[in-house]
């Protein structure tokens, strides 16, 4: 029994193998595809793509990972959300989306970019299995989840992907859960830090951004430094002490961090090896900005006097001597310009001391100066910045900074002082010392020895520490100087102890001599001492500074009793302020002396928060020791300086309301201690000490006790509101008014514990000062004095500040009265940006979230929002004040949003009514670029947003008539429609895009029904109104946001599930509104096709269903009023053209097209017909408009120029002249971009024949666009002319471009009068004429393709074309480039047409040769000389005739002589049209097949021999210059009996009795060829006459050799064929150059009276010219298969001279009587001979091309002559002169007319030139318009 299917519980799987399945049903799946499973049956699922929910299938349960989900049930769908965590989710989607366009940059070779991507999607793979696996700490995981928003938005963003808004958590904000202000304020936030982001990832290659960005985000930077390794060969223990230097100051700016390095090259204690790093902290912007900073290295051996010394006993140990520094500049890194890596290591050079007294700090000056080779010792360290303070950088580098790492502070406070850092540091450093030698022979060796001693003189143990990160010590011993009287020590060193020992301690000095001989220094005593005690006696700290010790002398014992010291004065400052007296005295005190020849300076710094300076501050924390100074104190406090003031802070703070209360009875001390209390409050404020707010926040809610305070601080502030309003002087008010956040927080915290004591006592007093204090206010901002105006500014901008705490102990409501008093009481056009931003303020704070203050407060806000936006002064609002106004408007929608509806219906009301509008003209006003326009447009999003049902019709009543709600409606609608198609917003702001969208739909549907109610019914019918609702609804439903099929499968589905597709909602509005119309419909017809059009293109079925039948109702309604739907038709024509381009419409849209309006049609038989052919022919449009759509992104322009044409034609032939236009120059275009110049020149001159010779106004469907500037018919074609001359130049097609300058210079002649233009123009052609005949053209070859097989487009499919190659193109590169175009076909190397089997094979097969154009006759050269670069232009243009020859064998084959079997096989081509034309190809309208004789094969191939020599003879005439070796070899292979084949192989062919016997009917060619044999003979006389001229020496054996042959050749052949002379060409008279050809030319058609003799020699005639005349011959059968090409034997030629000469003599001499024969100067077309041999190398004979009478190929060339808009001719073959009627495509030709004839047809209007044109037999019926034969003309390709 078979298994059954089940539904599973199992919703959701992930293929982890690729599945290939074997065909329906099996689904084939690939890694990682998501499928949603329906059903299971034992090892199988069903189920289908989760992204092509089409394709459903079944797949092996083994295959599938199945996923935890869960199933949300939403508007009829089951939405499956997966079980992950929404991160996760997100990682997923992101992957997934990433991952499609990774693949398409590996294939568009982005190889960086794909890099990058891959990368980071490498991360996020990496990340999301952490995130899985679920086993991170917290706060791990909340930074990886940091990590990866921020590295997906970074993704996004650069791959121009949708921004992703996010809350503080990183989740994705939920826009219905979110007020529209807040969706755009995050988008906004998102934005900025992506775009900081992606700066700061550019930075890596310009780090001065990243170091800018980071110095302007923190006030505290750090230094880690990281000692890697020192490298010094010593041989002693050594001391480095590292530290930062300002090389310009010359001063050290930090601590030293000491690293205590061992002999054995190892640190001391080794457990610190790989553990040295060090942190230097504090470092402010000011450090950044120095012009230099150094990491510099000080470094102390510490060991023996000198290192030379052996290391035995006898010498002394342990002294610390000098021994070098090593400097590194980090400028560059400090400044964040260079890299600075964890990783990097850097090499600091070390510079050893050089002579035993260099000071080390000297050193570094000298050293930062020279740059010295270290060899290879010195420093390796890493340095790297790092942002914020030591806990700032713990918490953010770990990794780096851990509780091991050294800190060493700054020398001094840091810029930003933190409240919790408690400090007590005294840097100490020795600066220098003077030392007499006294009786010593040579300079002492000067050691200090410091310790810190009590008062008693003991030693206080480890106060002293010598540098971060060493242990301390309890003395200190400077760096030995070896016999120096001045030592500069510059050693710093820091004194830490307890706070409470400070006042009892002090420093001491020791200076000892040290000896190198460990004997002598053992004896060594002190010789001398100082001391300086660190507190003074009025209790505050030693000043930071230098101090000039006094030198102290005696006995080494009494040196250490602090009894006989500490009575003496410490430094020379004291001696100078006592006197001398000390001085006399002092030698008697305790055996010690002060020694005047010595002295010693230190200097001090003292960095504590504990310790003051400043006496006057000291004195007013001990106000009760002295209260009779409290007042000079209290005054005092204002000029102490702030660094003290803050570190005491609570302290002072307690004093000054500790005075306060203890004079509660009187206000002697009130003001004083008010300005004290502002004084600290301002301090607080400056940035320095920015952070104690928290401090002083936290001193008022936990240590202010003052319960009384509030009444004397509300007092003097109200004093002080008093005076100023009265506009008397009051210093402190402005200081005050900063200030009132504080002084209200102390007042509101003094009331509440006041009211906590007496439980509530004298409320009412207090709400009643409290309301006097803010009347005062009120006062002050009523009062018109010039000084107040600061003054109010300042209070708008503080009163904000003290609602929160106001309002805790009063009442709200009263406030807001209060409040509401204040901004009504300021004139009202005063201060306007400053109330706006006082007002934003009040919102954002807790009073404006109640009701009833909403309901005092928005009135007068939204009066000054409306009076400040719809300012109409001289100047516009200022981007300030709108940008405070909007933030005003944004903060109150944003209040309002977060409340119960139901308690701000009211407000919303109110902001609708008074400001909707006003924000809406301010959008409309604002430009696009505007920078606040985005904010404007979220803010009126958001109100209307925030209106309800309700809002909506209220707002409708609030309009007084229904024009002005006419006028709302028209702008809101124009304004709609113009924010939908110019988004305010980035491009990749989805989420506020959908919303903004789904908002305005609402909007738009709201405004719809009140059309609907009050503007429909016939008397109140808006047309433009209605006209306005459906270009808006229209737009919107176009609009690229909502075209959900052109998005990615995550996107989709995410706007989908979000918010439906809104298409289909707006697009079922527009159809039942257009039904609601009623006959209004006609006033919508033709403006509202293309709209529509627009909408039903968009391939959704359901809305194409809906909306196709409103064309139906189109057409009807038109059809009822006039009785047929023109308008409609023209206008879907035109508009399906612009939407197809632009990439709307689809084969599916054709069907639906067609099969709905059939269907509608069907019930209404009257217009049944007309809409079944309007249907095909849309049909067939769209046909066309889609293959065009579908190459224009092809490669191939060939395709794209087909395309195009198909295209031109069907609008012609529909009568569409706009769309015509419009094709015309899109194949323009391509063939510029192709450099086709001549086929550009052709394309445009169709478009000049729509055009008169006119001076009436241009019709607007005959303009194009790049000639819009000309108003007039003549302006255009002028313009229009010049430029297709200026192409056909280009192209090297000067006869055409000659043809268009003398119509141009017949209208400026004789109609225009314009002689300068046509100076110009004459100009222009005389150059023409010359390049003509000098500049050399090469004649481009043609060539026959012909596409074979069912796989080739219809356009192609089994048809040959010719094509026209370009300059010196090869066969070989333009079949190659053709394959290139069909890599899939096959070349076939038969040049026979293949058979039917190929042509219905499915494949493709492409045949491609060479084929010979024909020249065309040209009757305007009948009987006239005409030089060659004349005709050469014919031979290959304006040609539609084209032969390919091959030779086939008949009959018996003479292996001696293959002649006289070699017949030919000529296929001649037709094309449509002629070439060169509007393309380069153009398909062959028939062929046909003929057979050439041998004999005629051999007359063909002598003509083609004699018409070489000629062409070269003439060439080597004209050029001296020319190489000689072609004419050598030319002529040589002619007349050298070893090489010639030549005519000897005829004679034995053809000149036998034997084949006249055969072929009696052959004598006339057997004729015509011994004349052409015995013709060569002079022609060869003739070249060897120049060869012998031009011959050089090494080449005369040459030439005599060949002069030889050819004497014996002359003999034989005037013996055989008779004597043939040519006329003297160096006639002296002839007054131009002769050509040699053209004399031949003259020769070669032969006079009837020579007939009778056959080979006769012309006879002496005293004129130089002849008579031509060419006798009929009888007609030869030739095999043939069509007789359209017959081929007619030669006429036997002969000649004589005539009496005159010529003026010049010509090539050809062509009588009206001649038919249609070949003549001698054929063999000009058979110049190609060898070409053709070389093109298709079957056979290395020579075959020429299909004969034709000159007459014949000279008539049919196109001539310069009169055009005709669009006319079809119809030819009758006539006579031979008669034209044959030879169009290009779309460019029928006129024949010629008579020169009278010419000049009436261009002076008189087009249909007058019909009448001449008749005279030509030509045309049916010349009074046809121009309009009816741009209709009726046929262009068919």
């Amino acid at each position: 029994m078979m298994a059954r299917w089940h539904k599973t519980d199992k919703k959701s799987g992930v293929a982890i193998y690729n599945f290939k399945g074997t065909g329906v049903p099996q689904l084939p799946l690939q890694i990682g595809d998501v499928v949603h499973i329906l059903e299971s049956c034992e090892d199988w699922y069903k189920g289908y793509l989760v992204r092509q929910k089409g394709s459903e299938g079944i797949f092996p349960k083994s295959f599938i990972h199945v996923k935890e989900v869960t199933v949300e049930k939403k508007r009829h769908t089951e939405n499956i959300i997966p079980a992950e965590i929404p991160l996760v989710q997100e990682v997923t989607t992101t992957l997934w989306e990433w991952g499609s366009i990774w693949k398409q940059l590996y294939v568009t070779n982005k190889k960086e970019r794909f890099q990058q991507v891959q990368s980071m999607m490498y991360d996020l793979m990496e990340w999301r299995s952490q995130l899985l696996s679920g086993t991170l700490p917290k706060d791990e995981l909340k930074e990886l989840k940091q990590k990866v928003t921020s590295k997906i938005d970074y993704g996004n963003k650069i791959l121009e992907l949708d921004l992703i808004v996010r809350d503080e958590d990183g989740n994705i904000l939920d826009p219905d859960q979110t007020s529209v202000i807040s969706l755009f304020h995050a988008h906004e936030e998102a934005t900025n830090k992506i775009t900081e982001r992606i700066k700061e990832e550019m930075s890596k290659d310009q780090p001065d951004y990243a170091s800018y960005s980071r110095i302007s985000s923190s006030p505290t930077h750090s230094l880690y430094v990281f000692v890697r390794n020192f490298v010094c060969r010593i041989g002693e223990d050594a001391e480095l002490f590292m530290s930062l230097y300002d090389p310009q100051k010359l001063t050290i700016i930090s601590e030293n961090y000491l690293v205590r390095w061992g002999s054995k090259g190892f640190p001391k204690e080794i457990d610190m090896l790989n553990n040295l790093k060090v942190v230097f902290t504090d470092l402010g912007n000011k450090d950044l900005s120095r012009d230099k900073i150094y990491l510099v290295c000080q470094i102390v051996r510490v060991g023996r006097m000198d290192l030379k010394d052996s290391n035995s006993k006898k010498y002394t140990q342990g002294l610390r001597r000098p021994f070098g520094v090593a400097v590194m500049d980090i400028t560059d890194i400090i400044k964040g310009k260079a890299e600075s890596d964890e990783e990097k290591q850097h090499f600091i050079p070390f510079h050893p001391v050089v002579a035993e007294n260099d000071f080390l700090h000297s050193l570094l000056s000298k050293v930062t100066a020279s740059k010295g080779d270290s060899g290879g010792q010195g420093l390796w360290v890493t340095v790297k910045m790092l942002v914020g303070d030591v806990i700032q950088t713990r918490k953010d580098y770990p990794h780096l900074v851990d509780r091991t790492t050294v800190v060493a502070r700054k020398l001094g406070f840091p810029e930003i002082i933190m409240p919790g850092d408690i400090r007590n540091d005294i840097y100490i450093t020795l600066l220098y010392g003077d030392f007499d030698k006294y009786n010593k022979t040579t300079q002492r060796n000067v050691e200090v020895i410091m310790c810190v001693c009590d008062e008693e003189g003991k030693v206080m143990p480890n106060a002293v520490c010598l540098g971060a990160g060493d242990k301390p010590v309890s003395e200190y011993r400077s760096v030995l100087y070896y016999q120096v009287k001045q030592p500069r020590w510059m050693e710093t060193l820091k004194v830490a102890v307890p706070i409470e020992d400070m006042q009892r301690i002090h420093l001491r000095f020791m200076f000892r001599h040290r000896s190198s001989q460990e004997s002598k220094d053992k004896g060594e005593k002190n010789f001398a001492m100082a001391y300086i005690r660190l507190m003074k006696e009025d209790g505050t700290t030693l000043q930071d500074g230098i101090h000039d010790l006094l030198v102290l002398k005696g006995e080494s014992k009494k040196m250490e009793d602090a009894s006989a010291y500490l009575t003496l004065p410490s430094t020379r400052q004291l001696i100078e302020n006592k006197g001398a007296t000390i001085i006399r005295n002092s030698s008697i005190v305790g055996g010690l002396s002060v020694s005047s020849r010595d002295a010693f300076y230190i200097s001090t710094l003292v960095c504590s928060t504990k310790l003051t300076q400043n006496v006057g501050l000291l004195g007013l924390l001990k106000w009760r020791m002295k209260p009779e100074l409290l007042q000079e104190n209290l005054e005092k406090l204002k000029i102490v300086d702030g660094e003290e003031v803050v570190k005491f802070l609570q302290d002072t703070l307690d004093a000054l309301f500790n005075i306060m209360m203890e004079h509660s009875h009187s206000n002697e001390y009130d003001i004083l201690v008010f300005d004290a209390l502002i004084y600290i409050i301002g301090l607080i404020a400056d940035r320095k000490f920015q952070h104690f707010n928290t401090v002083l926040e936290a001193y008022i809610q936990q240590h202010f006790s003052a319960t009384l305070a509030y009444k004397k601080l509300m007092t003097v502030l109200k004093t002080y509101l008093d005076t100023s309003s009265r506009g008397e002087q009051c210093e402190p008010i402005l200081r005050t008014l900063k200030a009132l956040e504080y002084v209200f927080k102390f007042i509101v915290r003094s009331r509440t514990l006041f009211s906590q004591l007496y439980e509530g006592k004298e409320q009412t007093e207090f709400e009643e000062s409290m309301r006097r204090l803010f009347e005062s206010i009120n006062n002050l901002m009523k009062s018109q004095h010039k000084t107040a105006i600061l003054l109010q500014v300042a209070a708008l901008k503080y009163i904000p500040s003290v609602l929160h705490d106001v309002e805790t102990v009063f009442d709200a409501k009263l406030l807001s009265q209060l409040l509401y008093e204040f901004y009504t009481c300021i004139p009202p056009v005063k201060l306007q940006k400053q109330k706006v931003q006082s007002m934003k303020e009040i919102v954002r704070s807790n009073l404006f979230k109640k009701q009833e203050c909403r309901d005092i407060l928005l009135p007068v806000i939204t009066k000054e929002l409306k009076e400040l936006l719809e300012q109409k002064d001289d100047q516009q609002l200022q981007v300030q004040e709108k940008k405070y106004c909007v933030e005003l408007l944004n903060s109150i929608l944003e209040v309002l949003s977060c409340q119960d509806p139901a308690s701000t219906y009211h407000h919303i009301q109110e902001i609708m009514v008074q400001l909707l509008r006003t924000v809406n003209r301010t959008v409309i006003t604002m430009g696009r670029d505007d920078p606040l326009i985005s904010h404007f447009v979220a803010c009126m999003t958001a109100i209307l947003n925030q209106m309800n049902n309700q809002h909506y019709s209220v707002y409708i009543e609030t309009f007084q008539t229904s024009s002005e709600l006419v006028d709302f409606l028209m702008e809101t609608f124009i304004m709609f429609k113009d924010l939908i198609g110019k988004n305010v917003y980035p491009s990749d702001w989805m989420a506020m895009s959908m919303v903004q969208n789904r908002v305005f739909l609402r909007a738009i549907n709201k405004f719809a029904e009140t059309m609907n109610q009050k503007f429909l019914e016939n008397m109140n019918f808006e047309v433009q109104l209605w006209n306005n609702y459906f270009h808006l609804a229209v737009a919107f439903i176009t609009q690229d946001s909502l075209q959900l099929e052109n998005f990615s499968h995550a996107k989709y589905n995410k706007i989908q599930n979000k918010y439906g597709d809104m298409r289909r909602l707006i697009g079922f509005a527009i159809r039942d509104m257009w039904y609601k119309l009623g006959q209004n419909k006609i006033c919508f017809i033709p403006g509202m096709v293309g709209p529509i059009l627009e909408m039903t293109l968009i391939p959704e079925v359901e809305l194409r269903k809906a909306t196709i039948p409103i064309f139906f109702d189109m057409m009807l309604c038109e059809y009822q009023r006039t009785g047929e739907f023109k308008k409609f038709e023209n206008e879907i024509i035109l508009k399906l053209d612009h939407e197809v381009e632009g990439g709307r419409g689809d084969e599916h849209y054709m069907q639906l097209f067609e099969s709905i309006l059939t269907e509608c049609a069907c019930q209404y038989p009257g217009i049944l017909n007309l809409v079944e052919s309007f249907v095909s022919l849309v049909k067939g449009l769209l046909e066309k408009l889609l293959d065009y759509r579908t190459v224009m992104n092809d490669e191939s322009k060939d395709n794209r120029m087909s395309c195009t044409v198909n295209l031109l034609n069907f609008y012609k032939d529909i009568n569409r002249e706009e769309m015509y236009i419009r094709y015309l120059y899109k194949l323009r275009d391509l063939h510029l971009d192709c450099e086709n110049y001549t086929e550009a020149a052709y394309t445009l001159l169709l478009h000049t024949w729509l055009l008169k010779w006119s001076d009436e106004q241009c019709a607007p469907q005959v303009m194009s666009t790049e000639f819009q500037c000309s108003q007039t018919y003549r302006h255009l074609k002028e313009n229009l002319y010049e430029k297709i001359i200026e192409y056909f130049d280009k192209g090297k097609m000067w006869e055409e471009a000659i043809s268009l300058c003398k119509e141009l210079a017949e209208q400026y002649e004789k109609e225009v009068f314009d002689y300068e233009l046509l100076s110009q123009n004459l100009i222009q052609q005389a150059k023409f004429y010359e390049n003509i005949m000098k500049i050399l053209r090469p004649k481009p070859d043609y060539f026959a393709v012909g596409y074979y097989g069912q796989g080739f487009p219809t356009f192609l499919r089994n048809k040959v074309f010719i094509y026209r190659g370009k300059e010196y193109e090869r066969r070989e590169d333009f079949q190659a480039q053709l394959m290139s175009q069909f890599p899939s076909a096959e070349k076939m190397n038969t040049t026979s047409a293949p058979g039917e089997d190929v042509k219905n094979s499915p494949g493709q097969y492409i045949q491609c040769f060479t084929v010979q154009p024909v020249l065309e006759e040209q009757p305007r050269f009948k009987n006239k000389a005409v030089p060659d670069q004349i005709i050469n232009f014919y031979k290959s243009n304006n040609v539609h005739r084209f032969h390919y020859s091959r030779p086939v064998r008949k009959g018996s084959v003479d292996p001696e002589n293959e002649f006289a079997s070699m017949w030919i096989e000529r296929t001649s081509f037709v094309t449509a049209y002629k070439l060169p034309g509007i393309l380069r190809w153009f398909e062959v309208v028939s062929m046909s097949q003929t057979t050439i004789s041998p004999l005629e094969n051999a007359i063909e191939t002598m003509s083609t021999t004699n018409e070489k020599i000629l062409m070269m003879i003439n060439q080597y005439q004209s050029d001296e210059n020319l190489p000689i070796n072609p004419l050598s070899m030319l002529l040589n292979g002619i007349v050298d009996p070893a090489v010639m084949g030549g005519f000897a192989k005829y004679e034995k062919a053809f000149f036998t009795e034997e084949y006249i016997r055969d072929h009696p009917e052959d004598q006339e060619k057997l004729n015509r060829l011994k004349d052409l044999i015995a013709w060569q003979i002079p022609f060869l006389g003739a070249g060897i006459k120049i060869h012998e001229r031009r011959v050089s020496d090494n080449l005369r054996p040459f030439h005599d050799r060949m002069e030889e042959c050819f004497k014996h050749l002359k003999v034989k052949v005037e013996k055989q064929y008779g004597a043939r002379e040519l006329p003297d060409f160096d006639d002296k008279r002839v007054g131009r150059p002769r050509s040699m050809l053209r004399s031949y030319r003259q020769l070669s058609v032969i006079s009837l009276t020579s007939m009778n003799s056959d080979c006769s020699t012309p006879k002496k005639i005293a004129s130089e010219s002849f008579d031509l005349e060419v006798v009929l011959p009888k007609p030869v059968k030739v095999e043939s298969e069509e007789t359209a090409l017959q081929i007619i034997p030669h006429p036997e030629v002969k000649m004589r001279r005539s009496k005159k000469r010529t003026k010049r003599s010509s090539v050809v001499f062509a009588d009206e009587k001649t038919a249609p024969d070949i003549s001698v100067s054929d063999m000009k077309c058979l110049s190609r001979k060898y070409e053709f041999m070389s093109d298709t190398n079957l056979s290395e004979h020579a075959v020429a091309p299909q004969k034709m009478s000159v007459l014949k190929q000279m008539s049919s060339v196109s001539r310069s002559m009169p055009t005709i808009p669009g006319l079809t001719l119809s030819v009758s073959p006539v006579a031979p002169d008669e034209t044959i009627a030879s169009h290009r495509l779309s460019q029928p030709v006129l024949p010629s007319i008579s020169d009278g004839d010419k000049k009436t047809s261009k002076k008189k209007k087009v249909n007058q030139l019909f009448k001449t044109m008749r005279i030509s037999k030509v045309l049916e019926d010349g009074k046809q318009s121009v309009e009816h034969h741009f209709k009726s003309s046929p262009t068919d390709l």
